[in-house]
């Protein structure tokens, strides 16, 4: 394994690794504001799930900034 994949590979630990923890206790979140405003639950589990792709996005312009 090179350098570069060992990196991609410890990259994709940590994002999978934080977006288990979040994905883990966004029940919790999401009732605790749940309590506050429903629209406002709504919101964080779309934020959650906007930011999965936010991610993956940064990602591939990173990557095509080092082929160029």
């Amino acid at each position: 394994m090179d350098r570069d994949t060992r990196n991609a590979a410890i990259g994709a630990a940590w994002v999978l690794l934080l977006f288990g923890i979040a994905a883990y206790y966004l029940p919790t979140v999401m009732l605790a504001v749940g309590s506050v405003s429903t629209v406002l639950a709504g919101i964080v589990a779309a934020i959650f799930m906007v930011a999965i792709f936010v991610v993956f996005w940064l990602r591939s312009r990173s990557q095509r900034k080092k082929e160029k």
